[in-house]
């Protein structure tokens, strides 16, 4: 009734509009003011009310204006930058989402409004008759996170530390190259984050690798940029500076004379590399210049420059108590690493280390002992009596590290990948682990007897979580970790860091090492643990292996397979993998067990070079979607081989041809239980407005009885995409269970979710209080990742990189 009585009233304000234009369009009528102003008045009454009635007789439509500051150029407060502020999404009105913007008399400033109704435009058959299948029934949900140590606010725990500096008073101070969200450089203390040193982000800028700090300031290694605007110093075009950049204790640029940059807080040390060393002792503050073969010496109040001397290859420096430096020699080519002892003036000292494999870090303790961060197969700090001939008097850590014991498994004394170590006045230590191929922070303060006393995590960069099937999702993964779930915990406590699940000395070939992986499935494949990730461009699957009783928590590497290159080339170019075919794509697969790519381990193949997605379903067949006609690939899974590894081959695969409403597939989800297939992409009658490659399509479709031949489906949902080519509404990513569809939606990564067996739609998730009511966007193919446990309740994993974690929605069952 309701929908007929609104299908009248449209209509109604249809005709009585037609009608009204046709009389106004008179020569006479037109001429008359004073009916031209009466009949403004009475259609603008007329239209009101319709629409007001027309609302009235809509179930649950609600407006959705984000006063969103996201990507568009935004003008800061007393400066004439423009600041592009990609990964800010809030859905709180009125938001300012950045310190550092300025929205006058609170006016809004929308990037996006639009009406959804909770009436789906499902579609259920070829000619596009859109059903109103209304579902009145909410889901509940409640917002949680894991892989962050602080899941809201703008300061949390930052993607990496590739540089760290400890006070006296224990104040860490940390650098990395990059940050999402802007926090390169981070000021620690207790256990919380203080503080973070401000502009070292968008502009062209980022940080580096060193830091360090005195009594009045802190100096940090970073870059700068072109912007094609030199009067505002910026470099010209094709140049970029390599600065020491001087802040206050507080995280502020303190400017000098003759500084540089648009603040005048840089210290522009190179055009030719980064700095990759920095100390302070006295007034004096010495800087690592690989590139040249220097350490430059300036003045601390002035920076102006005093002095430099020759050191080759010359790494992070700290000072000892006799005032003299202790630098590391970074290794070069076949030469191995050293530490070298040298005067304040320059001149080599005769001691140096020579026993360790890779120094990253090192720093003098309240002892005056020299401390060094040994990434080497040890895994721990080392301590070095310093006083005559050096002499190493301890170590701390347990030795192999991570890898000690259960390999993975994570305890408090066993370390994984060191950037950075200190001590503070009373003897504390402080020791970051970056994993390997920048996993993620981890940062812990120990007592000088090893307790450990705190510990800060930021472990998510581009990635996504999936859960063990086995376990009823109390086992999460992402690409690197392992976490293990209390779900009777509060948000953001319910996670605890379990493994870490890469081995880069026992697997150096590990294709993590190699490339970015981002979006994960955990599969139970006769009832054997197994890891599939792909990447932000879906042009590979990698397999993993679990065996407990050679490798404990390792990932070990078991498979990969690669797209076509559109060009006669390998499909990755470099030295990684060895022995790959020359061109076309491939499938590998580690025959030996010895997690090693070898000449006999290919199968060849050349096939269409345009992905659309992969799936693994639940028998541990693989699919593939590509964006041509004939563009579904099914990999039947032909066994496991006395290794343990997964069998997939070419001779065996099948083509399947794309159905006929779709010109160019994007996601695919197959499900042999109910043989359901679930294909999303772009359709003939809502095509794509350009490429737009990184999305998921205009519509999703469900066909059951697949493997029988069926193409027609079952029922079509037209899903969020602009097609205005503004690109501010569009699809991500979906994720299937046997209840609920979801789709993720990439700047304002709200989750929209469907009936899986009517297509209607019955909810729309976003980020609540307990993560700030904000996302970044949505930037992988698979950055949702949907559970159902068997009490009924939905976990769906959403990814979050703008702030370093995973969005996890419970949905009650």
């Amino acid at each position: 009734m309701t929908n007929k009585l609104l299908t009248q009233f449209k209509k109604l304000r249809h005709y009585l509009n037609q009608y009204i234009k046709k009389l106004s369009n008179t020569k006479y009528l037109q001429r008359n003011k004073t009916f031209n102003f009466l009949l403004s008045l009475t259609i603008g009454v007329i239209v009101t009310t319709l629409g007001i009635t027309t609302d009235w007789a809509t179930t649950g439509t609600r407006t959705l204006t984000h006063n969103t500051i996201g990507s568009e150029n935004i003008r800061v407060q007393n400066n004439t930058e423009i600041h592009p502020l990609k990964h800010k999404i809030s859905s709180t009105n009125n938001t300012i989402v950045s310190e550092h913007v300025w929205v006058k008399n609170n006016t809004e400033i929308p990037i996006l409004t639009h009406k959804m109704s909770p009436i789906s435009n499902t579609i259920g058959s070829e000619n596009l008759r859109v059903q109103n299948n209304t579902e009145t029934a909410a889901l509940n949900y409640k917002t949680s996170w894991i892989g962050n140590t602080i899941g809201s606010g703008n300061l949390r725990v930052q993607n990496n530390i590739e540089g760290m500096y400890v006070a006296p008073d224990g104040t860490v101070y940390t650098n990395s190259h990059w940050d999402e969200a802007a926090m390169e450089a981070g000021i620690y203390k207790d256990g919380k984050v203080i503080a973070a040193l401000g502009d070292t982000h968008g502009w062209s800028r980022g940080g580096g690798k060193a830091v360090t700090a005195n009594s009045k300031y802190v100096y940090i290694a970073m870059t700068q940029g072109s912007r094609g605007d030199t009067k505002e110093d910026y470099p010209p075009e094709g140049t970029t500076w390599y600065s020491v950049r001087r802040y206050d204790l507080s995280g502020k640029p303190a400017p000098f004379p003759n500084g540089r940059g648009w603040d005048k807080s840089m210290l522009i040390t190179s055009t030719k590399s980064e700095v990759t060393g920095l100390a302070t002792v006295g007034s004096e503050l010495y800087v690592s210049d690989s590139a040249a073969n220097q350490i430059r010496v300036y003045d601390t109040d002035t920076m102006k420059k005093l002095r430099s001397f020759a050191v080759a290859n010359p790494g992070a420096i700290t000072i000892d108590s006799q005032k003299n430096l202790w630098i590391i020699q970074s290794k070069n080519g076949s030469k191995p690493a050293k530490i070298l002892h040298y005067s304040q003036s320059g001149k080599q000292l005769p001691q140096q280390i020579a026993d360790i494999v890779e120094p990253t870090a090192i720093a003098i303790n309240h002892q005056g002992k020299l401390l060094v961060a040994e990434n080497g197969p040890r895994q721990q700090m080392l301590t070095y009596e310093i006083k005559d001939r050096p002499v190493q008097v301890s170590s701390f850590g347990t030795k192999g590290g991570i890898y000690a014991g259960v390999p993975g498994e994570v305890r408090d004394l066993k370390l994984y990948g060191l950037t950075g170590v200190g001590t503070d006045a009373s003897g504390n230590i402080y020791i970051n682990s970056n994993g390997f191929n920048k996993s993620g922070t981890d940062l812990r303060k120990f007592s000088p007897s090893g307790k450990l006393m705190w510990r800060s995590l930021g472990l998510i960069f581009v990635d996504n979580a999936d859960a063990d099937p086995k376990t009823d999702g109390v086992d999460l993964f992402t690409k690197q970790e392992h976490y293990l779930m209390d779900y009777n915990q509060a948000a953001g406590k319910q996670w605890n860091y379990k493994a870490y699940t890469l081995n880069a000395f026992k697997y150096p070939q590990d294709p993590r090492l190699h490339t970015s992986p981002d979006g994960t499935f955990v599969r139970r494949i006769q009832g054997k643990p197994f890891l599939f990730l792909t990447d932000m461009y879906n042009s590979f699957l990698q397999i993993y292996r679990f065996n407990s009783a050679t490798d404990g928590k390792v990932a070990i590497p078991a498979g990969m397979f690669v797209g076509t290159n559109s060009a006669d080339k390998p499909f990755i170019t470099g030295n990684w993998p060895p022995h790959q075919p020359e061109k076309g794509e491939w499938i590998w697969r580690d025959r030996n067990g010895n997690g090693k790519f070898e000449k006999n381990e290919y199968d060849r193949s050349k096939d269409y070079p345009y992905l659309g997605g992969w799936w693994v379903d639940s028998k541990g067949d693989v699919w593939k979607a590509l964006r041509t006609e004939d563009g579904i690939r099914h990999y039947s899974l032909q066994g496991i081989d006395p290794k343990g590894n997964p069998i997939y081959s070419y001779s065996s695969m099948e083509k399947q041809t794309t159905p006929k409403i779709f010109n160019d597939l994007r996601r695919i989800e197959y499900f042999p239980e109910t043989d359901s297939m679930f294909l999303s992409g772009f359709t003939v009658d809502r095509p794509a407005f350009s490429d737009d490659a990184g999305v998921a399509g205009s519509e999703i479709a469900r066909f059951d009885n697949w493997s029988k031949g069926n193409r027609t489906p079952k029922w079509r949902i037209v899903i969020p995409y602009d097609s205005t080519g503004k690109r501010e509404v569009s699809t991500a990513a979906i994720s299937v269970t046997e209840d609920y569809v979801f789709a993720v939606t990439v700047k304002t990564a709200e989750v929209y979710v469907y009936n899986a067996k009517t297509g209607a739609q019955v909810q729309q998730l976003k980020p609540g209080p307990e993560v700030g009511s904000e996302s970044g966007w949505i930037d992988i193919p698979y950055g949702i990742r949907a559970f159902r446990r068997s009490n009924g309740e939905h976990l769906v994993f959403v990814e979050e990189n703008w702030k370093g974690k995973v969005i996890m929605y419970r949905l009650a069952g």
